[in-house]
């Protein structure tokens, strides 16, 4: 059902036919790398945290991970990632499938500068057997980010 959301919103903005359908698993960023034949950092995940009881989401590439520090002096708060038995609860997609579309209406979104290397990124399309083929500026359009911030780490 996840991913039949997202297909609905992609629809709608005109980008359904970016959407890959994977026959193996890309719930991971090395699946997903694997499946589409692609370098890892070229996915673009998306994190689920929890800021002071209200979700957030930030998509950065697949070779980063969250910088604790980075992530206190932009959010005040250390970094706490939604556990997997309740991250649909909160965004409205299921672990392997979180992406930045389609989310709950109350889901802040925020794009990493772990990204900005590449011209094309891969996030998920709702579930753990798809992926979005967009430009950076198309992640952006569609994604509708707060800000671009900085909290990665082990990409530079």
């Amino acid at each position: 059902m996840s991913r039949e959301k997202v297909e609905q919103y992609l629809e709608k903005e005109n980008y359904a036919d970016r959407i890959i359908v994977l026959e193996d698993s890309s719930a991971t960023v090395e699946e997903a790398a694997h499946a589409l034949g692609c370098e890892p950092e070229h996915i673009a995940k998306t994190m689920s945290f929890l800021l002071d009881e209200k979700p957030l989401l930030v998509v950065m590439a697949g070779d980063a991970k969250v910088d604790n520090r980075k992530f206190k002096n932009r959010f005040h708060k250390r970094p706490r990632m939604i556990a997997s038995d309740v991250v649909e609860k909160f965004i409205g997609h299921a672990p392997g499938g979180v992406c930045p579309f389609a989310v709950k209406e109350n889901v802040a979104v925020f794009l990493d500068e772990s990204l900005k290397r590449f011209k094309t990124v891969y996030p998920a399309a709702g579930d753990a057997h798809s992926a979005v083929r967009l430009s950076l500026e198309e992640l952006e359009k569609l994604a509708h980010p707060k800000e671009w911030i900085d909290v990665a780490k082990g990409w530079e």
